[in-house]
Parts: C-alpha cells; structure tokens; sequence
C-alpha cells in the first residue's frame, strides 16, 4: 500500500456540504494520514442549520465506516458546540462501532494543552453563533477575552475570506491572551498561521489544526507538518489509541 493511502492512520472526515476547506486537513497532514471525506448537508450558516446537520448522522458515519476508517471526525466546529460532543460521538460510534472525535473535542484538547484559558476568538459567524460558542467555552472553563468575526450567511462566503483577512482581523484584538483561537472549519486560514503567531506572539488554534492535532495524538503519531504553527509541532500523546485501529499499522 503506498504510504499516502493511510498506512499510519485512515480518518473518516464528515464535512459540511457547501463547504470548499475540507482540503486544509488532508494538506497539512503527514503523510501516511489519509482524510477520506463524507459531506453533511449544510447550505446556510444558521442555528438551525448547525442543528439540523447531524439529523442523518448515523447514515453517514455508515457511508465511511464502508471504506474502514480508523477514526470518525465531525468537522464542524458550530455543530459540536450546538448539539454536544458527546451526543455526536455516542451516535457515530453506537451506529459504526468506530470511536469518534468532534471538531470542538479537539479544540478543547489544544488549549488545554497550550494551557491557555484565556482567550481571543476570531470567526466567520454570525452573531448567534458566536454568542452560542463563547457560552460552550465559558462551561468549559475558556474565557474569550476579546473577539472580532466576519459573518457570513453560507458556508460558500466562509470559504471565500482570503487569507489575509485573518491577519487583518487579528491586527484589531487588543486584550492580553494565552491563545487566539480562529474558529471554523470551512475558512482557508491554514497558509497565515504562521504570520500569525509572530505577528501576536501567541499560539494560534484553527479549527482545521487543532482536528488534525488531535487526531494524531489519538494515533500517536509523532510525524508533524513543519509550516503550520505551534500546536501541530506538539508531540502531546493525550488520548488512548482507538481500540478499532489498526494496531501493526499503527506502529509501522
């Protein structure tokens, strides 16, 4: 099996379906991590469309439990925060047999590893949304200091900011933090990251990063990309591997 086809770890990516991002995990990954990508429907970037996502979930989290994946991961970071981490994982697992992970799962993990309850949040919601992540943070013991957004109304808008518009919105963030987190899957932040962190000196988490983070900490896989950013330079081991995975692969 070439080495791009999975041979240290297969994720199953279900992804929002009018999103253009679910290309910056897979280009970020190491090689040997393969993302193979099921779409959720998802046309506007509504409440209700953050809720509505997961109505068919155990259908296709079946549609990728077909191709053997080792891990399932809802990219979706708005959907997480709406209907619970805990609830997605149950339903995917309880429907494929195959452990899961959430976008916000990962996101939590990265700060917690970046010690970094303060934070600054940038994102491309609306003002509901927003509203909606800042109070899931808060339970979780994350204060979002400061914030700043560029609301789009669907998910095709959301993939349309430039990169340097993070770096813009950024610039206007002038509380003290631990971590600036840009939150949502469907943005294409991943070439700024770096420029970022030096910019304001510290750790920035996107969406995309910290899945990816995650997931190979889940694998522990110690193969990290070198171009995006502090966390995913992290070696950080802080999850069991699953016990579905492929255990000689795993290792090789």
């Amino acid at each position: 099996m070439s080495i791009g086809l999975g041979t240290l770890a297969r994720i199953g990516h279900l992804y929002p379906s009018g999103g253009l991002c679910d290309f910056e995990v897979q280009l970020m990954a190491p090689e040997g991590v393969q993302f193979v990508t099921t779409r959720l429907p998802f046309r506007d970037t509504s409440l209700e469309s953050d809720t509505k996502i997961i109505d068919d979930l155990e259908y296709h989290a079946g549609l990728l439990a077909d191709a053997k994946v080792d891990l399932i991961a809802l990219n979706c970071t708005a959907a997480g925060v709406v209907n619970g981490p805990e609830a997605i994982r149950r339903r995917i697992t309880d429907a494929t047999g195959i452990a899961a992970v959430t976008t916000i799962d990962a996101v939590l993990a990265a700060l917690e590893a970046l010690s970094a309850p303060r934070i600054a949040l940038l994102t491309p919601y609306r003002q509901e949304v927003v509203l909606k992540e800042i109070g899931f943070l808060r339970e979780h013991g994350i204060e979002v200091v400061d914030h700043a957004s560029q609301p789009c109304q669907t998910p095709l808008e959301q993939a349309a900011i430039p990169p340097q518009s993070w770096l813009d919105l950024a610039a206007g963030i002038a509380s003290s933090f631990d971590a600036l987190l840009i939150s949502c899957a469907g943005i294409h932040v991943s070439p700024v990251i770096e420029a970022l962190e030096k910019e304001i000196g510290v750790p920035v988490v996107t969406s995309n990063a910290a899945l990816l983070w995650h997931c190979l900490c889940q694998f522990g896989i110690v193969e990290r990309p070198t171009r995006y950013g502090s966390l995913l330079a992290r070696t950080l081991s802080h999850q069991p591997v699953p016990a579905n995975a492929r255990a000689t692969t795993l290792q090789a």
